[in-house]
């Protein structure tokens, strides 16, 4: 069998070492290369005799996110080049959490000494420390954190052969809120669950999206990557390239709901399974999706709404009153008695949880739902208590990918606009950026600003100065916020 290349699998977002809540300051070490200590490995550039012996970072986090793993040519599965350093790390790590209090500091140290565990091959206690790290990720209710938590975890299990959990987990953490290197990698070893399972067609799809996300700009992807891609040809010309690709629910087994489906002639509506077959006869003049599970239908003889289950059984009779519905969304629905205002929430026992007394509503997203009162938007919980204060002009969050969200993103973040100019605040309410900006973009690490004269600029997540407004475009700030982060490796 060949020597396994030496690939590095360390750059693959943006630091776990460093304070996660804004890009670290740029050093002139270039992007994928984590620092002197992961310099060509000793078979590519021979040390010479009066050469000093390599010394690695004494912080056991950062020693870790040093080391180069040889990627195995048929496996895809990491191999340390120093098994007894590696030892020595994972020692060092446990030290750290012996005086690691907060839930931020245990996740993370957690799952970093999961890997470490997982590369020795002590498969039992990295999968221990993983599921522990992403308790504590999810916890703090960090995107980030919790994404990497999983991604670890999801790693553990594919080396155990879970595939199913492991497929499910990288689908949860590859949000797109997240920066592009990290989606990168969440895609590159999702791909290698996929190779594991003979699912070649898929892997190959999950190296493609790592590939474009990074645009050509990580050579040590690119080099993993042809890695993976010979050993993809080599096992398909054995035994083909294995079942299709499976859609992201499919993945997450979401439960497929039955989808509206109008009969011509009796002018009504149904609902109708994935393969077509009536599941609720046509007997509505109107409907809506299901949601959990559940749908608002209403008769044709009738002006009120009424909530039924996926066999078409009614869950809240219309005789309730409720001439305007929204789908439900964690557990509640909004509702309104006259059909223009004073929106209520209720589970789906028709329970009122929050009480009438907004003028218009979103569905609840992260535990938070916008809400306007008293002509101003703002936010409540799903107590009804106020987070935002409904003093806004809107709230609305505009994405670096283009997308709008109505309300909070997934994040925990929303845009707010008071007089024509936009600032954001979090799930507390917390203001971090003022609305004084013409033009706000949520990027994944930072907040996009453009001022009165045009020129784009950043701050960071706790809302302070990163990027002077000099710049003519927000792909210029966007580039240089790829250099900040040029120096930073998390492992997986």
């Amino acid at each position: 069998m060949p020597a396994p290349p030496a690939t590095s699998t360390a750059p693959d977002g943006a630091s776990d070492t460093t304070d996660e809540d804004a890009p670290p300051p740029a050093d002139d070490t270039p992007a994928g290369q984590p620092g002197a200590a992961a310099e060509a490995a000793p078979e590519e550039q021979p040390a010479a005799e009066d050469e000093q012996p390599e010394v690695r970072p004494a912080d056991p986090e950062q020693a870790l996110a040093a080391f180069r793993w040889r990627l195995h040519p048929e496996t895809l599965r990491e191999e340390a080049p120093d098994p007894a350093a590696l030892r020595e790390v994972r020692d060092g790590l446990t030290t750290k959490l012996g005086s690691a209090l907060d839930n931020r500091s245990r996740a993370r140290l957690l799952s970093l000494r999961s890997v470490a565990s997982r590369i020795l091959g002590d498969l039992d206690d990295a999968l221990a420390d993983a599921r522990l790290a992403l308790t504590y990720a999810d916890a703090t209710g960090e995107l980030r954190r919790t994404a990497l938590a999983r991604a670890r975890l999801a790693e553990v299990l594919r080396w155990r052969g879970e595939y199913a959990e492991a497929d499910r987990l990288f689908a949860e953490a590859n949000s797109p809120e997240l920066p592009d290197r990290l989606r990168a990698a969440l895609h590159e070893h999702a791909g290698r669950c996929c190779y594991d399972q003979g699912r070649l067609t898929e892997a190959c799809l999950h190296f493609e999206r790592a590939m474009d996300l990074r645009q050509g700009e990580d050579a040590e992807l690119s080099a993993r990557t042809a890695v993976a891609l010979d050993a993809v040809a080599e096992r398909a010309a054995a035994g083909g390239f294995g079942p299709k690709p499976r859609s992201r629910e499919a993945v997450l087994s979401r439960e497929r709901y039955p989808v509206p489906t109008f009969d011509e002639e009796l002018q009504l509506w149904g609902y109708a399974d994935a393969d077509g077959n009536l599941v609720v006869e046509h007997r509505y003049a109107e409907v809506q999706p299901f949601g959990e599970g559940m749908a608002w239908v209403r008769r044709p003889e009738a002006s009120r709404w009424a909530l039924i289950d996926t066999t078409g059984v009614a869950l809240i009779e219309a005789n309730n009153g409720y001439r305007a519905v929204g789908s439900f969304s964690e557990g509640l629905a909004w509702v309104s008695m006259d059909g223009k205002g004073r929106w209520m929430a209720v589970d789906p026992t028709n329970i009122v949880k929050i009480p009438p007394g907004f003028e218009d509503v979103r569905p609840f997203r992260g535990g938070l739902a916008a809400v306007r009162q008293n002509g101003g938007w703002g936010a409540v919980d799903r107590t009804g208590q106020v987070v935002v204060p409904t003093r806004y002009h809107s709230l609305s969050t505009t994405l670096a990918d283009g997308r709008q969200v109505d309300g909070f993103t997934e994040e925990g973040l929303a845009g707010v606009e008071l007089a024509g100019r936009r600032g954001v605040v979090d799930r507390t309410g917390r203001v971090l950026v003022a609305p004084v900006y013409p033009v706000l973009v949520v990027h994944p690490v930072a907040f996009l600003v453009r001022d009165e004269s045009g020129r784009w600029g950043a701050r960071d997540r706790r809302g302070q100065p990163l990027i002077d407004p000099v710049h003519p475009s927000r792909a210029a700030v966007v580039a240089e916020i790829d250099q900040l982060l040029a120096d930073t490796s998390p492992v997986l």
